[in-house]
């Protein structure tokens, strides 16, 4: 029998949408809508592992550390969030030209996710062999790779999801995701670091090898999905498909809007390092706080802001980042004002709680509302055109945010929350989707 004909996935399914009639299929084909509850939830298995692998190499928190742990030089910390974000979403425009040639796009994500485990497998066995200078080139190396690998899986997914999954589903979706992943790795966490003993080296390659099998584990959930066959126009060459995507840029309005407003919310996520920094002196348990904090964030408040963004995507983006804004001034005005006092150590995992909380309603309204405002190839190269422009933003932004932060973390924290509301502001004039 089907995995996706089980009554028990029926109902289930059945509650998760919370309707009597559990299938709204409003943008997805006949065939598509049959498949719906099968394939939310090997998609929302898939999410959930690889959310619990992000969360466990999270380079705003343990992979920051790890790298002070084997003696790399501490400059390296700086590029950890840019290249993992930019090295996945800069080359999205030259995949995107690739994917639109195949009518299915799920192999695109399992292959993706196989070498982003590859490479954080990769990262475990480099950590264990190597120390200094070379554990951390190694590091930062695997890191260019995966994220790359990642890109892959970035632009699959929305073009997958667009076509399993109806609208008014997605959001919640994804708010799940990251519930069930934050309530996972809560657990691990509360395990791992349940003592004030700095982490040892067999710790971190452990901790490396089993996200490395989450994301395995995810792909081979993501390959039993059951995706029919879509369009393929407009796959010619990558280059030239590339150049004709940005010109979306200049003619789509509501397009551009969105762009715009998606760069600066991104100050929800280059503001959490810097609230680490701040307690860099702290031993082991405050590293195992924030690691908590940010389980807690997505196990607390995903599944929320996954409901909203069903009913209004643009208000969740408003919300969460006016809410980011707020964290980054708070963080700000308390390190100008408390500088040199360690007793207020313990506030800063609480604001970098709340900003992870801010983050997962930027990160679920903004990917909701992206694949709702458009349908068919048009989805992929909006994702694409975005994300390579985010892409280039974050190097950008990342480096005029390290250059505040060598006046104070306190400066860097202040240019954000100015970002954060401009964005909140920007994001209240985007139409309705």
């Amino acid at each position: 029998m089907r995995f996706t004909t089980e009554p028990a996935v029926e109902r289930l399914y059945g509650l998760v949408a919370n309707e009597e009639d559990a299938r709204v299929c409003t943008d997805i084909s006949d065939e598509a809508c049959r498949e719906v509850p099968g394939n939310f939830f090997l998609m929302l298995s898939s999410l959930v592992l690889t959310k619990i692998g992000d969360l466990l190499i999270n380079p705003k928190t343990v992979l920051a550390w790890l790298i002070g742990a084997v003696g790399a030089p501490p400059a390296l910390v700086a590029w950890l969030v840019p290249i993992r974000e930019s090295g996945s979403l800069i080359p999205q425009l030259i995949i995107a030209a690739q994917i639109r040639r195949q009518p299915h796009r799920k192999p695109v994500w399992v292959i993706g996710s196989t070498l982003q485990g590859l490479c954080v497998l990769a990262m475990g066995i480099s950590v264990y062999l190597l120390e200094g200078t070379a554990a951390g080139l190694a590091v930062v190396g695997l890191l260019i790779a995966w994220s790359l690998s990642r890109g892959l899986c970035s632009v699959a997914m929305k073009d997958v999801q667009g076509k399993c999954i109806p609208k008014t589903r997605r959001g919640r979706l994804a708010g799940l995701a990251s519930t069930f992943s934050g309530v996972a790795t809560l657990v691990i966490t509360m395990l791992a670091f349940s003592t004030n003993r700095d982490p040892s080296l067999p710790f971190y390659t452990g901790l490396l090898f089993g996200a490395g099998l989450l994301w395995m584990g995810a792909a081979l959930l993501f390959s039993r999905i059951d995706e029919f066959a879509g369009e393929t126009a407009g796959g010619g060459n990558a280059l030239n498909d590339a150049i004709r995507s940005l010109s979306l840029l200049k003619w789509d309005k509501p397009f551009r809007d969105f762009v715009m407003t998606r760069g600066l919310l991104m100050a929800s996520a280059l503001g959490a390092p810097f609230l680490v920094v701040l307690t860099q002196d702290g031993g082991g348990w405050m590293l195992g706080s924030f690691v908590l904090a940010s389980a807690l964030a997505s196990m607390l408040s995903a599944g929320i802001w996954g409901w909203m963004a069903d009913v209004s995507s643009r208000l969740v983006m408003v919300r969460a980042g006016a809410l980011a804004a707020l964290v980054c001034l708070t963080g700000a005005c308390l390190a100008l004002a408390a500088e040199g006092d360690k007793t207020l150590g313990w506030i800063y995992p609480g604001l970098f709680f709340v900003l992870a909380v801010a983050h997962d309603g930027v990160r679920i309204g903004r990917k909701t509302y992206l694949v709702d405002m458009a349908g068919g190839n048009k989805r992929t190269d909006y994702v694409a055109v975005s994300n390579t422009v985010i892409g280039v933003l974050l190097l950008v932004v990342g480096g005029l945010s390290a250059l505040a932060s060598s006046i104070s973390p306190a400066v860097a924290l202040l240019l954000l929350a100015a970002m954060g509301l401009t964005g909140a502001v920007s994001a209240v004039r985007l139409p309705t989707v």
